[in-house]
């Protein structure tokens, strides 16, 4: 099986929102996901995912952590995908490839139609966002 890696950003704002982009293209078409994408030769993960965000959004962001790395299997593909939290340094948030985006609050993270891997980290996400903005 076709094995891709790819990095993710879990981009969240002050009100404790996270950042949401759904595909408007390919096979999985209409579906929502955090943005990213594949790391290339000679980068690391970090770096990919600079460039990935600069690339599809116009923004830079600040890479906080690692939270966790999604092991899935998709019928064509094996992805790995390793998801970092962020905040927005700089830029708008333009969207030059997906269909639409939304902020979504933790009670509105499951209101969309998550990619099967994404889908597997949100509740990682609900407990960084009530460690971070409910203790705070």
């Amino acid at each position: 099986m076709k094995q891709i890696e790819v990095v993710a950003a879990i981009i969240h704002d002050a009100e404790g929102r996270i950042f949401a982009t759904q595909r408007g293209y390919g096979e999985w078409e209409g579906w929502w996901e955090f943005p990213g994408g594949k790391i290339e030769a000679g980068e690391s993960p970090e770096e990919a995912l600079r460039r990935e965000i600069w690339e599809e959004l116009e923004t830079r962001i600040v890479i906080e952590r690692l939270v966790t790395s999604v092991e899935w299997d998709y019928p064509k593909f094996h992805l790995t995908m390793h998801c970092y939290w962020c905040h927005v340094e700089s830029g708008s948030l333009t969207l030059k490839e997906h269909e639409a985006a939304r902020w979504l609050a933790a009670d509105e993270l499951e209101s969309v139609k998550w990619l099967p891997a994404d889908l597997q980290i949100l509740d990682k996400i609900k407990y960084y966002l009530s460690s971070i903005y409910l203790l705070a």
